[in-house]
């Protein structure tokens, strides 16, 4: 097992699960905000990564930040874009990972942004996409930095690893994975349950490297990962893996 604690250095895990994947797959999640210069924070309509890594945002037509963008005299306004993954499972802290993607935001053309919404709509589907060019426009974030944020620790990645990433091919089927092979996980959960002792342990989620559990103690909690024997490249390889990791405890 892997495990990633609350450090102030960059969080360590197994090497095969690559960062900028997670990464990646941190961006697929649907709750995300944005912070601009002289506007604070507020909420996003949507945002997604294009499979080439551009990132767009939608935001209201009306909206400050909308307005700031198109008339910033720079042509672009500096910005944040913070994507948040948290668990479905009963956790205590149900956060797992954060992403931060900073750069500049940068309008687009009308022309640009009746084909970006075709893109946008193929890796992430949303009818508020059906608003974009009457309520809603959509931005281009010109990406500087990428922060991920897990395990109590960070990682950085570079804007260029990021736009060459996947999602982990996993990541949108998870929470019906998790369902379809609760059985196995919970025996799972139980063995790594006897490893920790009396802190409480919760399935976390899984990805393609591994099963993930959070470690609950009194005060603060940590995460680790029971690694599979090689990464799984479909959803169909998951039982076996599973199968394999309960052989092993065993």
């Amino acid at each position: 097992m892997t495990i990633g604690r609350g450090t102030s250095s960059p969080v360590q895990q197994d090497r095969a699960a690559d960062a900028a994947e997670r990464a990646r797959t941190v961006a697929t999640r649907p709750i995300a905000s944005v912070q601009a210069l002289g506007l604070g924070t507020s909420r996003l309509l949507a945002a997604a990564t294009l499979d080439d890594g551009r990132v767009l945002v939608v935001v209201p037509r009306s909206g400050g930040l909308a307005t700031a963008v198109h008339e910033s005299p720079d042509g672009d306004l500096a910005a944040k874009v913070t994507v948040t993954s948290r668990s479905t499972q009963p956790l205590r802290n149900p956060l797992r990972a954060r992403l931060e993607l900073a750069g500049w935001l940068t309008p687009l053309s009308a022309e640009d942004e009746a084909d970006l919404v075709l893109a946008f709509a193929a890796v992430r589907p949303d009818d508020v996409l059906l608003d974009v060019g009457l309520t809603a426009t959509l931005l281009r974030l010109d990406v500087a930095e990428v922060l991920l944020h897990e395990g109590g620790g960070w990682t950085e990645v570079t804007p260029e690893e990021y736009a060459a990433a996947r999602p982990d091919p996993l990541g949108a089927d998870e929470d019906d994975l998790i369902s379809e092979h609760a059985g196995p996980l919970a025996e799972l959960c139980a063995r790594v349950q006897a490893w920790a002792g009396d802190d409480p342990v919760h399935l976390l989620g899984l990805d393609r490297h591994g099963v993930l559990f959070r470690v609950e103690p009194r005060t603060g909690c940590y995460d680790l990962r029971t690694p599979f024997p090689a990464p799984l490249t479909s959803t169909g390889e998951l039982p076996g893996a599973v199968r394999t990791l309960l052989a092993c405890v065993r």
